[in-house]
């Protein structure tokens, strides 16, 4: 069963938009993401990002004990976060780059150019009792780093498939590369999760890639939440993910 990961960030980023600063406001994102398991989500992701934009430390401590799903902490590979993450432990710690311009995650993680450093937190979290996932571009030299690196897991960046997803050509290339991807990445003994740019009108088309346990998605969800509730909006992505097999297509 392909499980659904709901990202709450953008939850926080409307609190942080009037409440930035303070000890409370509103909306909570450990309310979201009490009403996204109710509805039927396998897990709940949060990216604590080194300039706290959105969400913060105490998110962090209060959706750890608050959500009895999988509890994914996306990070940077920063001192600061990685003790953070060995304080709380979260279930799962999916390492991404970080860049301050930036308005959400952009790429994939360079793991080929930074093995060592990457090797050293995957190895600290491991010791500390949590599962590691890097967040990859489905690229095959990717790939094959991050089996060096002793990680549980590769997320698949699916940016470039979602920007893609309305020219059939582009979008067909782009499902190649996950599905090659994918294919790799099991091979090496690495299990195989996918998110980003994800939404109602592009995920049926990800059930050709083989191999996938999991998306996470956010923005699509929290957007669609706005105008219909989060209760319904889950469920209707969850919906949207039945009937995916993980079986590989024939070439």
């Amino acid at each position: 069963m392909l499980k659904l990961g709901v990202n709450i960030d953008h939850v926080a980023t409307l609190r942080e938009a009037r409440y930035r600063g303070l000890k409370r406001g509103e909306p909570d994102p450990v309310a979201a993401a009490r009403m996204c398991v109710q509805a039927g989500a396998h897990g709940i992701t949060a990216h604590l990002r080194e300039d706290r934009r959105h969400i913060v430390d105490r998110d962090v401590v209060a959706l750890r004990a608050a959500v009895e799903v999988r509890f994914n902490l996306e990070m940077a590979i920063v001192p600061e976060i990685v003790d953070i993450a060995l304080l709380v432990k979260p279930d799962v710690v999916c390492l991404v780059p970080e860049r301050r311009q930036e308005v959400t995650t952009e790429g994939g993680l360079d793991v080929a150019a930074h093995l060592d450093p990457i090797r050293r937190a995957v190895d600290r979290l491991n010791r500390g009792g949590i599962e590691v996932s890097l967040f990859v571009a489905p690229d095959l030299a990717q790939i094959e780093a991050s089996s060096l690196t002793g990680t549980q897991f590769v997320e698949l960046h699916a940016g470039a498939f979602a920007e893609e997803f309305h020219d059939a050509k582009n979008r067909e290339r782009e499902l190649d590369r996950l599905t090659d991807a994918a294919r790799l990445a099991r091979s090496l003994g690495l299990r195989v999760n996918g998110g980003h740019g994800l939404n109602y009108e592009n995920l049926r088309a990800l059930h050709r890639v083989p191999f996938l346990e999991e998306l996470n998605i956010g923005h699509s969800i929290v957007s669609r939440a706005v105008f219909d509730g989060l209760d319904r909006s889950v469920k209707e992505m969850l919906a949207l993910m039945e009937g995916y097999d993980g079986e590989p297509l024939p070439k």
